[in-house]
């Protein structure tokens, strides 16, 4: 198939308190909040946009990515009808009825849409919702969905000593990565990550952060795959976000990079947190 060429546009997410999360957003990233449904609550700020409802701690409902043009979901919605994965409807309060979403092998619902709205007319320090993380106990077939289906591009993996594969970087154009996939003891959301641009900005993210009296959960650091500056926070249900900057521009035809499964890899600075 060809190269999918997309975004991380946002993220919809349940809570057992809607609100309260909803509220940690907007203080914490800069997002405006909306009611939606039956109540579930909208989170959108500058180049971010976050949906919340009720349901378990934890549990990612979806995941949508931007394409560039109509024309482009429709080509993507042919490839995935011929290669025999199941169409289902979008979930998502943001995107028309013209999006649709799909499932991957560990059951993530990932939503296919576009909208051609301009995400920097909201005030706030800048970070783009960037990319996000899988665990997984099935990393090949995992692997397999997001190339073969959905067209991404693996830009580096990891390995353990004994050369098991133990997590991917997948690219969606010249990004290093949109979806990051980590071998687990048990199918889980990762993380998910925001895209401020410099060193700078993960300063003044810091600095904002700490007006809220949020503390930094790890980091800053570097990591290796992607190159880019860091640090994470938790939020109220104990979701890992994290604020990065200056994250690796890749070419299409870059060689995939190997790397070894240690703290060093996840953390060139210091102390790293290891899946398995």
């Amino acid at each position: 198939m060809s190269k999918l060429s997309a975004r991380l546009d946002h993220l919809g997410v349940d809570s057992p308190n809607p609100e309260k999360l909803a509220s940690f957003y907007a203080s914490a990233m800069q997002m405006r909040t909306t009611p939606f449904g039956s109540g579930g609550i909208m989170c959108e700020g500058r180049e971010r946009r976050m949906a919340f409802t009720q349901g378990q701690a934890k549990n990612l409902r979806y995941a949508a990515l931007q394409l560039p043009s109509a024309a482009a979901l429709q080509a993507l919605r042919q490839h995935i009808q011929k290669s025999g994965t199941a169409i289902e409807p979008s979930p998502s309060p943001f995107f028309d009825d013209k999006a649709f979403s799909v499932l991957d092998p560990d059951g993530n619902r990932i939503v296919l849409g576009h909208d051609p709205q301009d995400r920097k007319r909201h005030p706030g320090l800048p970070a783009r919702l960037q990319h996000l993380a899988f665990g997984t106990t099935d990393i090949q077939a995992m692997l397999a969905f997001y190339q073969d289906v959905l067209g991404l591009r693996i830009s580096d993996n990891v390995y353990a000593d004994d050369n098991s594969l133990r997590s991917s970087f997948l690219r969606a154009g010249n990004e290093h990565h949109i979806v990051a996939i980590f071998v687990a003891p048990q199918n889980s959301f990762d993380h998910h990550c925001y895209e401020a641009g410099d060193w700078g900005l993960i300063r003044d993210w810091a600095d904002e952060l700490s007006t809220h009296d949020i503390p930094l959960d790890w980091g800053p650091g570097r990591h290796g795959p992607g190159n880019n500056l860091f640090f994470m926070i938790r939020d109220p249900d104990n979701n890992w976000l994290e604020i990065s900057a200056e994250l690796e521009i890749v070419q299409e035809d870059r060689v995939t990079g190997s790397w070894i499964h240690q703290e060093k890899t996840l953390n060139s600075w210091g102390k790293a947190y290891l899946r398995s």
